[in-house]
């Protein structure tokens, strides 16, 4: 089960929103197509040429934020760079369809300057969440994923009855449901504090950054809350009811136009 859309409609064209998903895909595709034209050379350990995938591979340790580098006081630029880098295409659009559905909103309520370092800030927080978690580990962090979790902690606090379609499959079911925006993100983040709270693999079998994404969604939370408490607090919700300040869009999900098929006996 997964989000698709918000009824929820920015009040402005989300400007900075884009330009954040457009630098994604363009880092990712010279991180995976082209690594060379971001290392220079193609030629980075002892003179020693490195093929395509090997050259990715050193990317994300000079780019993605790794613990035991940052433990001895080095690579501290990792805490952005690592926020641009990506493990494959399921992990940048699966990111990417988060930061659209989620972030025009918060842009629009923020502005473009303070919205952008808000997502900057969360990026951070996470990787550093993540990195108390494990500060001895040497496998890269890499991903917006955190920066996106603190869009979702904000935007909890705003638009907790937003409406947003979600969609569920189930082996060859699938339907769209609409429910409140409240419900999706904190099930989204109840399964990043189980993710915490169960041991890690001793063999490094699961990747994903669980404190990195609780970080960010509690930072989210609390970089939002200012904007929240001066736009009157509970009082916000209250003049809403918990949803947009602004006419909801509508959706209309049209039934299926495959015949049905009898089969015969």
């Amino acid at each position: 089960m997964f989000p698709i859309r918000d009824h929820n409609p920015s009040g402005r064209t989300p400007w900075i929103t884009r330009v954040l998903i457009a630098l994604n895909f363009i880092v990712f595709l010279l991180t995976w197509v082209m690594p060379e034209v971001l290392l220079g050379t193609g030629e980075a350990v002892a003179g020693e040429k490195l093929s395509s995938d090997e050259l990715t591979g050193f990317l994300f340790y000079i780019g993605g934020m790794v613990p035991a580098f940052v433990s001895e006081g080095e690579m501290l630029h990792s805490f952005l760079t690592s926020q641009f880098l990506h493990a494959g295409w399921m992990h940048l659009l699966g990111n990417m369809l988060f930061l659209w559905i989620f972030g025009d909103n918060l842009e629009d309520a923020f502005g473009p300057l303070k919205y952008l370092c808000f997502y900057l800030i969360c990026g951070a927080a996470a990787a550093f969440a993540e990195y108390l978690a494990h500060p001895l580990s040497e496998i890269p962090m890499v991903g917006a994923s955190g920066s996106i979790a603190g869009v979702l902690g904000g935007y909890l606090l705003l638009y907790p009855r937003a409406k947003v379609d979600v969609l569920l499959i189930f082996i060859i079911f699938f339907r769209v449901f609409t429910i409140p925006a409240w419900i999706v993100l904190m099930a989204w983040f109840g399964l990043q504090v189980l993710g915490v709270t169960t041991p890690d693999d001793p063999e490094g079998g699961d990747m994903v950054a669980y404190w990195a994404h609780a970080g960010g969604f509690i930072a989210g939370l609390a970089l939002a809350m200012p904007f929240f408490l001066r736009q009157g607090g509970p009082r916000f919700w209250s003049r809403f009811d918990g949803h947009p300040p602004h006419p909801e869009a509508g959706y209309v999900l049209s039934p299926s136009r495959i015949p049905k098929v009898v089969r015969r006996n």
